[in-house]
């Protein structure tokens, strides 16, 4: 919205420079996103009478004027204007004088013709073309009135002004007009509000005798005026109403045309002015279109209508789009004599969608969309029959032909003066809320310490006792308000929590082990919203997805690391390293909230180390995966547990389960061949942990041993055990039969080939022995040795000859 501070003033005495209004304003609450001073970069422009033209002798396209600019001697200026002629009162740029764009005007010789000048059109003082009106959209602006030569041309323009451009929240929408802005800056700086003129000087006959309304759906149409006025003379609009159009953005038409949106921009209420003539019947039935029908609007194009729409018609064919646009063949031309002036209330909704499929965003549509001031409905009638009858020599009729009911026009809130002063923190007297309350236009009154605050219709943001105190609060001032520190009976200083530091921790060790934080959808097909989950569990599908390829919550984080890898790998990065800490869901029915479940999930692919001038590399492997995994571990004073697992689109032989005290946490493995080919990837290793139970476990506090004084002792074995054995099961027997002394048990080969037997493997396996307070003997040794041996026997294990 474009607020003009000279429009601004007609309403509310405000003398303040537009910087300070600016200010005030945007720290009540409404932000004033930008100021546009019309007489920036302008100087030495003034209004001038051209007493005569002549043709140039050496240029068919220009014309020697003389013209009167308030001077002693008339002034002979050089224009190219074709419609400059003599008689007309123009815009003068002076010797000596600026024009928006750093354009200086000088003395000059236009084909050795003397200029002292410029006359200049609208867009050249700093207007857009597309305000500026269509008899002067490809020439020199021509005042319609005598305007004494020499006077200030901005002032004669009404553009000795500035706008301020409101970037307004969808609950302001009473500062979509002039009106609605004067309560807001009237408050704001305690000034009383007035209202624009309405009263009609004289009115004939009875309207109902030439017009009837009927309203056919109540529920979208609530409420529907008409006024009729007779014998209006179409001609340009003054040059105040036109100038503060064209500061608004809207180009001036003519008097009926631009009365229309000049009340819309003053009370927020949009009209629609009707040639009476045209209509085609004496009635006008409000109702939904009809399946199949059509219309073709002002812009000429025909639109087709569906069932939600609200037309107006003539009692058998739309003749305006409610809320939106009017028709073609019921609008106001230089020959209207009879106009039908339309105020009315319609269904938000409605007009939102209407707009919104059609295209078409108007001033009116987007006022109808956020709710209109019931109160201003019939007012804003009245100010355009007043303003055609003065501007446009109009015969108005008497009385209002309507139906419907504009409803409540106040509600009443009841609030106690303590009740506002402890929100607040501080006590504002009872005076100064009812004066703040009164400056906004909302009737205040007092019973035992209660207000009793009448709230008007144009304010439908006011509903409850939070908004009266934010309102007393803004126009007492924001500033104002004392600032205090907390109390606190003790004061902690501030650290992060545990799980925080634990998150820090295990972000540093991935990427210091070369993988990159990524960030996916949480959003998946449904096809892969349960791949690679360990948990049989529901799946959560969107009701109204954007796409097939985002319609359900994602059970996994692998099947969008995945897509982020093929994507590099399609783009010749061909070594990837990824990790992501997110969301995954499950259902618990409908009707019931999902868990939501924290997991950590890595990716990687290619060459882990590459030394081309040392001819060194290693590729990613499961064990270098698990190793990273490991890391996690060891950076939470864990201890994981490995043990083989088969999952849905990995490898049957190369997939792991992550154990962490006995609980399942996550796996490890390699894609499945046939998926890695699916997305042309090479052999790709994944991780997924559950994050909520890794950060479950408690830990406590890591003591550190020095380094042992004495010497150990160092035993292989190889074992023979049947293939299916697991060798995780091995070093669980041996570590549970080492007693203290076992400080080691590692696996440096696993053998199965021509010198075995089959069905049988060889598993070596290193065993480290130390006593940290006295040094080993062969017997202590051999005591713990012959036990591991003999427990391992029991298992079926037999040492290897």
């Amino acid at each position: 919205m474009l607020i003009s501070k000279e429009w601004l003033e007609s309403y509310v005495n405000i003398d303040v420079s537009i910087e300070a209004l600016a200010e005030r304003i945007t720290r009540s609450g409404i932000e004033v996103d930008e100021i546009i001073d019309f007489t920036k970069d302008i100087k030495n422009l003034v209004v001038g009478y051209v007493a005569s033209t002549a043709k140039h002798p050496d240029a068919d396209k220009l014309s020697i004027c003389q013209v009167d600019i308030g001077e002693d001697e008339l002034t002979q200026i050089v224009c190219g204007a074709s419609n400059v002629d003599a008689g007309q009162t123009v815009i003068v740029a002076k010797v000596g004088g600026r024009l928006p764009g750093g354009i200086k005007i000088k003395r000059a010789k236009l084909r050795g013709q003397v200029s002292e000048g410029m006359i200049c059109s609208l867009q050249e003082i700093g207007l857009a073309s597309n305000v500026v009106p269509k008899a002067f959209e490809e020439g020199i602006y021509n005042f319609t009135s005598q305007i004494e030569p020499g006077t200030d041309a901005l002032k004669a323009l009404y553009l000795d002004d500035q706008l301020m451009e409101f970037d307004l929240t969808p609950n302001r929408s009473d500062a979509l007009s002039m009106i609605g802005t004067a309560y807001e800056v009237g408050a704001l700086y305690h000034q009383p509000v007035q209202k624009p003129e309405t009263t009609l000087t004289s009115e004939k006959g009875d309207a109902h005798h030439k017009l009837s309304v009927k309203i056919e759906n109540e529920d979208k149409v609530p409420y529907y005026s008409a006024r009729v006025v007779e014998n209006v003379t179409i001609a340009p609009s003054p040059e105040w109403m036109q100038a503060r159009l064209m500061k608004a953005g809207i180009r001036p038409i003519n008097n009926v045309v631009d009365i229309s949106n000049y009340v819309l921009l003053e009370y927020g209420q949009p009209l629609h002015m009707f040639d009476q003539d045209k209509i085609g019947s004496n009635e006008i039935v409000v109702r939904q279109a009809r399946e199949g029908e059509t219309m073709t609007t002002l812009d000429n194009q025909e639109r087709q209508l569906q069932t939600n729409d609200i037309v107006i018609t003539n009692g058998t064919e739309p003749i305006a789009l409610g809320g939106v646009m009017g028709g073609d063949f019921s609008e106001v031309t230089e020959q209207t004599k009879n106009v039908v002036v339309e105020g009315a209330l319609f269904d938000t909704v409605a007009i939102r969608h209407t707009s919104r499929r059609l295209n078409l965003r108007s001033e009116s549509s987007s006022r109808f969309e956020k709710g209109l001031a019931a109160e201003f409905v019939n007012e804003a009638v009245d100010r355009a029959c007043y303003l055609l009858e003065t501007l446009a020599n109009g015969e108005v009729l008497a009385e209002r032909v309507a139906q419907g009911d504009l409803g409540p026009l106040t509600r009443t809130i009841e609030i106690t003066v303590d009740k506002v002063n402890r929100t607040i923190g501080f006590n504002v007297s009872e005076h100064e809320m009812i004066e703040a309350l009164q400056q906004l236009g909302f009737e205040t009154t007092v019973e035992e310490q209660t207000l009793q605050v009448t709230v008007p219709s144009r304010r439908p943001d006011i509903k409850i006792e939070a908004d009266i105190i934010e309102e007393i609060a803004r126009i007492y001032g924001y500033d104002n308000l004392p600032s205090s520190l907390p109390v606190f009976e003790s004061v902690t200083s501030g650290a992060l929590t545990d799980r925080q530091r634990k998150t820090r921790a295990i972000r540093g060790a991935l990427e210091g082990a070369g993988l990159s934080q990524a960030m996916t959808y949480s959003l998946v097909d449904e096809k892969r919203a349960k791949a690679f989950t360990m948990e049989a569990r529901e799946a959560i599908k969107l009701l109204m997805p954007m796409s097939e390829a985002h319609s359900t919550l994602r059970q996994s984080l692998i099947p969008h690391l995945i897509d982020a890898a093929q994507y590099n790998v399609a783009r010749k990065n061909q070594n990837i390293a990824l990790y992501e800490i997110g969301n995954v869901f499950f259902s618990n029915g409908e009707g019931v909230l999902p868990d939501e479940v924290e997991y950590l999930s890595g990716i990687m692919i290619g060459e882990y180390v590459a030394h081309p001038w040392q001819a060194k590399k290693e590729v990613v492997d499961f064990y270098l995966t698990k190793g990273v995994v490991d890391r996690i571990a060891d950076k939470l004073a864990l201890s994981f547990d490995y043990e083989t697992a088969q999952i849905d689109g990995l490898h049957p032989g190369r997939t792991a389960k992550v154990l962490c005290q006995g609980d399942v946490i996550g796996f490890i493995g390699e894609l499945h061949p046939t998926v890695a080919k699916q997305y042309d990837l090479g052999r790709t290793y994944v991780f997924e942990l559950n994050y909520e139970k890794l950060m479950s476990y408690r830990v406590g506090y890591i003591n550190y041993n020095q380094i042992p004084k004495f010497p150990g002792v160092t035993r292989d074995i190889a074992l023979v055990v049947d293939t299916e054995v697991r060798v995780s099961a091995l070093i669980q027997t041996i570590k549970q039969a080492g007693n203290h002394l076992l400080k080691e048990a590692s696996v440096f080969d696993v053998y199965e080939g021509e010198h075995m037997e089959a069905g049988k493997k060889s598993v070596a396996i290193r065993l480290e022995y130390l006593d940290t307070e006295n040094t080993l003997t062969e017997a202590q040794v051999a005591e713990v040795h012959d036990r591991i041996l003999s427990e391992l026997e029991q298992q079926g294990a037999t040492l290897r000859g």
